[in-house]
């Protein structure tokens, strides 16, 4: 077997797990029930990924306490609520977890100080070691009290506790990390305190040495006790954090503190790092966008296995598997944790066992479903799995009637609704204008940041071939065709065409996908009008590519509208367009190209900008056209897609799901 190291034992403490594969943590937000415990929409989330055969689960957050910290997280395994209602719920979930031969931790936090999402903080004051300023917010943080300090401590003792009675394996404690609570505590840059939990390193670190004792005390040493660590926290300054290959001077935590802090943490008595690098400041890091490469964390977590002698868990867009097996095979680390690739495909771990990986539906790190729905709405979901985080309510309805469905148009939409009609014994026919199915996938994903869109297309053709659904390509479908084929419904998914405008010179004047798709070349230099995140996009991947870049943008921002959801992905992707030596004119007006020039009328004036070609990206009309000449003629007939209203990947697949799994 090609991947067999990562089919092979390890052990935490003395827990053994069967493979190298973790579900890494992420937000558990809207699978808890009022009282702190487990709903029944968490208990099937975190099953599905134990049955798909990962090794160890490890939770979102818990808060250990949720006193000193006023704002509650979802589930809480201590007496702040209800811990025999915790226990029991718990204990549902965990015994169904075993009995497909896998592991779970509980993740337990501190805290998260300056670093709270602000939509959860309420009226209450944000605490932090010291006073120092909020992440998100224009306060200033109250220092926490020595009293507080040790209440949250004993805590942990309780909650650890709980969670054993409930069943888990272990605990993750989080987290010296990502500039959480603990992690505030052990950086000097937050923490100014005199006391004896400030100054010297050992001090930063008593309190997450207080924690782990704690938890030791009460549940014995035969119960790992695992913790989330950040190396380096790639902090240029307050709000401000580094970019992949900049060169800066580090203002949290550096390597060398780093390193000397992941030996004194096990020397405390952690069984194991689940290590990588950022901190909020800098969160591209922590939360990576399709931006950030894959297996980004995987030299730190190298530095750190090559000081301590308890396993290293490496995440970070760790989806390839090549990838993965060589990070165990080289000793970067012992486990490879999965979080959003487990979002968008539960099975994927034994799907790679029977080798069947062109099954595994593709993560594409866009943070649509999960951690921009986490910050905005308070809850967990996956944009290319519509089923993450609701398998039950999201299970596949059962056919009463097979029908002839015929899905017009390849893109998201159309694919997925193909393919959800057939899975449930529909019998759908797809036709597709162009050359291969994705649709808009195909120019978004021609950058190399990109790549996974390409990955998604091909998946969905790799699934409709296995489903045997018939896909015409090459076809474009009139309205006499759709009457004369006798089908029970039919599905409209024609997508969208960019919209243009003439400045002048149109010979020289592209839309975004005819340069991404290489139909056209830009030339040395080119001006990109329209500073969305197709614009953006498109602006970054020239630059990387040699090309000089100007952006034009009528708004008074890049990525005003429609920008990503996930502010990871959008403050990343913000910063590298400049850092790239792309040029930003906002607040401008485009009113003609001639002779090589574009004017923009700005504040200032007129400005004049000598170019090859003009690129445009002011968004997407949609082509909704056969839909219109259908509508009073079949009775079952559906508008799907950026044909319905023209929106992104998430709503495209989202809504296909919805309508198809009720047809």
């Amino acid at each position: 077997m090609k991947y067999k190291n990562l089919f092979t034992p390890v052990k935490i403490g003395s827990v053994t797990i069967k493979n190298r594969f973790a579900m890494a943590p992420m937000g558990p937000l809207g699978l808890a029930d009022a009282q702190g415990g487990f709903n029944q929409r968490g208990i099937d989330y975190y099953t599905e990924r134990a049955k798909g055969g990962t090794g160890l689960i490890i939770t979102g957050v818990t808060f250990s306490d949720c006193k000193v910290e006023t704002q509650s997280m979802p589930n809480c395994p201590n007496s702040t609520y209800n811990p025999v209602h915790f226990i029991r719920t718990s204990k549902e979930m965990t015994e169904r977890v075993h009995a497909y031969g896998s592991k779970i931790f509980l993740m337990m936090s501190a805290g998260f100080g300056r670093v709270t999402i602000p939509t959860n903080l309420g009226e209450f004051p944000p605490v932090a070691p010291s006073a120092i300023p909020h992440r998100w917010l224009d306060k200033i943080c109250r220092p926490l009290t020595v009293e507080e300090i040790r209440s949250i401590v004993k805590s942990f003792g309780d909650g650890a506790y709980n969670a054993k009675r409930g069943g888990f394996d272990g605990v993750e404690i989080h987290a010296v990390h990502e500039g959480y609570l603990l992690d505030q505590f052990a950086i000097s840059m937050f923490n100014l305190r005199n006391d004896e939990y400030g100054g010297s390193l050992e001090n930063r670190l008593r309190f997450a040495k207080e924690v782990v004792e704690e938890i030791k005390s009460r549940c014995g040493d035969d119960f790992p006790v695992a913790l989330r660590f950040s190396v380096k926290s790639m902090i240029k300054d307050w709000r401000e954090g580094a970019l992949p290959g900049e060169e800066f001077e580090e203002k949290g935590r550096d390597i060398e503190e780093g390193l000397e802090a992941a030996k004194l943490l096990v020397e405390y008595g952690y069984d194991a790092l689940d290590t990588d690098v950022g901190t909020y400041d800098a969160w591209w890091w922590n939360h990576p966008p399709m931006y950030q490469e894959k297996g980004l964390f995987r030299p730190y977590c190298k530095m750190v296995k090559d000081v301590v002698d308890v396993p290293v868990l490496c995440a970070g867009r760790m989806d390839n598997p090549d990838m993965a097996s060589a990070a165990v095979e080289n000793g970067e680390c012992d486990i490879v944790s999965l979080g959003r690739p487990l979002l968008a495909d539960p099975d994927y771990v034994n799907k790679l066992r029977c080798g069947r990986y062109d099954e595994v539906r593709p993560c594409i790190s866009c943070q649509e479903g999960c951690m921009g729905r986490i910050q905005e709405y308070s809850m967990i979901n996956c944009a290319v799995n519509p089923q993450a985080a609701r398998e039950r309510a999201m299970a596949y309805e059962p056919v009463l009637k097979s029908k002839k469905v015929m899905v017009v148009g390849g893109g998201v939409a159309g694919c997925e609704a193909a393919r959800v009609l057939a899975i449930r014994g529909h019998r759908p026919e797809l036709f597709e204008k162009g050359t291969r199915l994705g649709g808009n996938l195909i120019p978004g994903g021609a950058p190399e940041f990109k790549e996974d869109d390409i990955a998604l297309a091909d998946w969905y053709a790799t699934m409709l071939n296995r489903l045997e659904v018939p896909v015409h390509l090459n076809h474009e479908v009139t309205k006499e065709e759709v009457l004369a084929g006798g089908y029970d419904a039919v599905i409209i998914a024609t997508g969208s065409k960019p919209k243009t405008f003439s400045l002048g010179d149109d010979s020289r004047v592209y839309t975004a996908a005819q340069v991404l798709l290489k139909e056209k070349d830009c030339g040395d230099a080119t001006v990109v009008v329209g500073g969305g995140l197709v614009g953006c996009e498109t602006a970054l991947w020239l630059a990387q590519h040699g090309r000089k870049v100007t952006i034009v943008e009528a708004l008074d921002k890049l990525l005003a509208v429609n920008g990503p959801l996930c502010h990871a992905n959008k403050d990343m992707l913000e910063r590298l367009v400049p850092y790239h030596g792309v040029d930003v004119i906002t607040g401008a007006r485009v009113k003609g190209y001639e002779n090589g020039v574009l004017t923009a009328e700005t504040a200032e004036g007129e400005k004049k900008i000598p170019c090859d070609s003009v690129i445009l990206a002011v968004g997407y009309q949609e082509e909704n056209s056969l839909y219109h000449q259908l509508e009073f003629d079949v009775p079952e007939l559906y508008l799907l897609g950026d044909a319905k209203k023209v929106s992104n990947i998430m709503y495209g697949i989202w809504d296909a799901f919805e309508v198809a799994n009720h047809i």
